[in-house]
């Protein structure tokens, strides 16, 4: 039989830490005895002591824990139930060590979420046995962790780089620069950060942001770009962008494919109503939807177009202030005059620059 400790050895670099915890100070001996020659060990002899040690932030968390049960005052049991609850020490080992042989004891302990047991009176060959064996699986346990995280990663990486080269797909249909779609993702991002308390919710507005016109790769370069006025139908196939962008995105359970489609859908909307494509008015428009129709517009004003100068840092604040409550939510309106320098260190920060035929590389919006 393959020992499972060959396949995934304890690092031997680094001793493994293991608390015990037993009230008789006797029990403790006998088990510091046959393991601390190969491990490093704490001692704990009550419940409320092993948790304040195995719960200390500023202090490594033990790798298992050999715990008694029968205890005064907080048992073995309580002391896994609180282990198990906290996030900082719920993936750690515990072994009950116990005199205790009834099957009933034995699972609910398994039920605790205890890996094993051991019943006194015990030998040092089989503790030794059972704590190598144990953290082994253990160690084998945070190596598949950690390749999961890795592969997860990798796989949200690759489909971000998707969506920043959908970006980029835009960039070659339209008269816009890369570097617009940078800024105001950027900007987008400093508005969120500022009214949502969750990152991972303003991360992901930040990465779904660039693909808010995605929906101008299904209109005609003519309409798109038509240097002067559209006329009444083409203004129609016009406002289908963002439906197309809507269904090219649109993603059941995919929460950044999601966003990216409802941004993409809701955009052009207006808090007063006067926008399309559905006509939503105040808070029927999305959070998300919201934020980038602000952030979009900013930096569009304060940009260069073949039809117009940049505006001023005032002008864009006069503009902003008088479509408070029409085209711009007006807490909105109001976050974003007021985060107005740190709009123009965006700015600064990812300029146009005509060297470049797209404006900038989309992939700048990653840093």
């Amino acid at each position: 039989m393959t020992n499972i400790s060959n396949l995934y050895p304890v690092d031997d670099t680094q001793q493994a830490s293991i608390l015990l915890v037993d009230d008789t100070p006797e029990n403790i001996d006998l088990l510091a005895a046959s393991l601390r020659d190969d491990y490093q060990l704490k001692v704990a002899l009550s419940g409320a002591r092993a948790l304040a040690i195995a719960q200390d932030k500023d202090m490594p968390k033990p790798d298992l824990i050999l715990l008694d049960v029968m205890m005064p005052e907080m048992d073995g049991y309580e002391v896994c139930s609180r282990l198990k609850a906290d996030p900082t020490t719920a993936h750690i080992p515990v072994i009950f060590v116990t005199a205790k042989h009834d099957a009933g004891d034995e699972e609910y302990g398994f039920d605790l979420g205890a890996v094993d047991y051991i019943t006194k009176p015990f030998t040092p060959r089989l503790v030794r046995a059972r704590v190598r064996t144990h953290l082994a699986l253990h160690n084998q346990n945070q190596q598949l962790f950690k390749q999961v995280q890795e592969r997860t990663q990798a796989l949200q990486d690759s489909k971000i780089r998707i969506i920043q080269h959908l970006g980029r797909a835009v960039e070659y249909k339209d008269n816009e620069t890369g570097a617009h779609v940078i800024r105001m993702s950027h900007i987008t991002r400093l508005l969120a950060e500022h009214i949502v308390n969750d990152q991972a919710w303003v991360e992901r507005i930040f990465q779904a942001a660039p693909m808010h016109d995605v929906g101008k790769i299904g209109i005609s370069d003519d309409i798109l770009r038509k240097p002067g006025k559209l006329t009444p139908e083409e203004w129609v196939q016009m406002k289908h962008h963002p439906l197309i962008g809507a269904q090219i995105l649109e993603s059941d359970d995919d929460p950044l494919l999601l966003m990216a489609s409802v941004i993409s859908l809701t955009h052009h909307e207006k808090w007063d109503g006067s926008g399309y494509p559905n006509n939503l008015m105040a808070d029927q428009i999305p959070l998300e939807g919201r934020i980038v129709a602000i952030a979009d517009v900013i930096d569009a004003l304060m940009s260069k177009r073949p039809y117009k100068e940049p505006w001023t840092t005032e002008q864009t604040i006069e503009y902003v202030d008088e479509q408070k409550g029409k085209h711009f939510d007006p807490g909105l309106a109001d976050l974003a005059i007021k985060l107005m320098p740190h709009i123009v260190e965006i700015r600064a920060l990812y300029p146009d620059e005509p060297s470049d035929p797209l404006g900038y590389s989309f992939f700048k919006l990653a840093h």
